[in-house]
């Protein structure tokens, strides 16, 4: 068994921006708790990070990949079209307390594709 090399981990811009989205949300829904709620967000993807880094393929496979609906369908071909143009062919999700985030891999590189929510 050899021993893994960690891998670089980097986001799209679109995940950065699925950050501020999520940030804006909790703003909203309640702005006393917004900045304690976005800090352990962040913690989460902080602690996810040094996860895939270590093992990139340590999220599940990514489900939204089997939607059945047309839209989801175009998402999905859309994500597994960048991750080709990426050179990463592995999609993956994980989950962070109430938001999944997606990435594409392979064995020395992951890129944080974005961030949803469970719901």
């Amino acid at each position: 068994m050899s021993i893994p090399v960690n891998a670089r981990v980097r986001a799209v811009p679109n995940f950065v921006e699925c950050l501020r989205v999520a940030k804006d949300f909790m703003e909203q829904q309640d702005v006393d708790s917004a900045s304690a709620r976005f800090r352990k967000l962040q913690a989460g993807i902080v602690k996810a990070r040094s996860l895939i880094s270590f093992a990139p393929n340590s999220g599940r496979p990514a489900r939204f990949l089997d939607a059945r609906s047309g839209w989801g369908q175009f998402q999905a071909g859309q994500a597994r079209q960048l991750a080709r143009e990426l050179g990463m062919p592995s999609l993956r999700e994980l989950v962070l307390d109430r938001h999944v985030m997606l990435y594409a891999h392979s064995d020395q590189d992951v890129v944080l594709l974005s961030l949803r929510h469970e719901r």
